[in-house]
């Protein structure tokens, strides 16, 4: 008994990475992808593609190409001889074949639109958040151009010193004039001590 229970523990791996248990889906790995019924394609090349599309259908060369073809069909179907023509005068298989086109290429254009419409709408989107950037842009200028404008009506400017030295120099020149000695001090008594001292 002992030796079939280690024979069995040899082959039943135990623990965390048993082989023999059904593992779980990990959740550092991406799921394969599941097999589907209907077929895939890719949304951005065929809207690529229907874009192609309706800007031929929308060309002159396009309404010329398709004049000749049906001319050259009504003038196949009216004149050729009667076992040749495979369309005959109400000219049945080239309506069919017309509107055939027509539909198809309605939800082309239609597709082409709208993927011309989120394009727009994104560019809309971008110039907007750009616009919002730039007026608030603006604005932060503007109010640190306002607070220079202040800061500079508290500061002394060159011409301002300049005008104030003058005025000095002017007023020690009528003082020297008037014979009083110059000093920095205008109240400064000529024995050094100010006439107000006691």
């Amino acid at each position: 008994m002992p030796a079939e229970r280690e024979s069995t523990r040899e082959r039943l791996p135990a623990g965390a990475t048993a082989a023999g248990r059904p593992r779980a889906t990990r959740l550092d790995q991406p799921r394969p992808p599941r097999r589907r019924l209907l077929p895939e394609w890719d949304p951005d090349a065929f809207g690529r593609l229907s874009e192609r599309i309706a800007r031929f259908l929308g060309t002159g060369r396009f309404i010329v190409w398709m004049t000749v073809v049906i001319i050259v069909w009504i003038t196949w179907n009216v004149a050729a001889p009667r076992h040749l023509r495979f369309d005959e005068y109400p000219f049945i298989f080239l309506t069919l074949a017309l509107s055939l086109q027509a539909s198809y290429a309605a939800p082309l254009i239609l597709l082409a639109q709208n993927r011309q419409d989120d394009r727009d709408r994104v560019n809309l989107e971008q110039d907007r958040k750009q616009d919002e950037r730039s007026i608030a842009d603006t604005e932060y200028l503007t109010r640190e151009i306002a607070a220079l404008r202040m800061g500079l009506g508290e500061v002394a400017t060159r011409d301002w010193i300049r005008s104030e030295l003058q005025d000095l120099f002017k007023e020690l020149e009528l003082r020297s004039a008037d014979g009083h000695r110059p000093g920095v001090f205008p109240a400064e008594h000529p024995g050094g001590r100010d006439v107000n001292d006691h």
